[in-house]
């Protein structure tokens, strides 16, 4: 699972690419564990090219968003879409989560 980083003035963009499951999940969890040791405290997790994800998915996303709010940081969500938005309403994830039609939204909204 290909992880990407850009760094704007309000946040970090993380951009996640292909499936969230039992394989790739801990890779997600390390690579946030690393940014937040780094001083990062601000995300916005890219889901535009994300196509799956799993309950262990929704685990390492649940583990990190406590992360974040340990050191007081913000995660925003976007881009989420089909199979991914579906499992996201059903597990009520949708309201557990800031959620944004896209990154520029997700940027407007974490500049509050």
């Amino acid at each position: 699972m290909p992880i990407q980083t850009s760094k704007e003035t309000t946040a970090l963009i993380v951009t996640i690419t292909g499936k969230m499951d039992a394989l790739t999940a801990p890779e997600y969890e390390k690579k946030f564990s690393e940014l937040i040791a780094e001083g990062e405290i601000s995300f916005i997790v890219d889901f535009e090219q994300v196509d799956y994800i799993s309950s262990a998915g929704l685990r390492v996303l649940l583990a990190t968003a406590k992360r974040v709010k340990a050191v007081n940081g913000k995660l925003l969500l976007a881009n989420i879409t089909g199979v991914v938005k579906d499992v996201f309403e059903i597990s009520g994830f949708c309201t557990l989560f800031p959620t944004h039609d896209s990154v520029a939204s997700a940027l407007s909204a974490s500049l509050g």
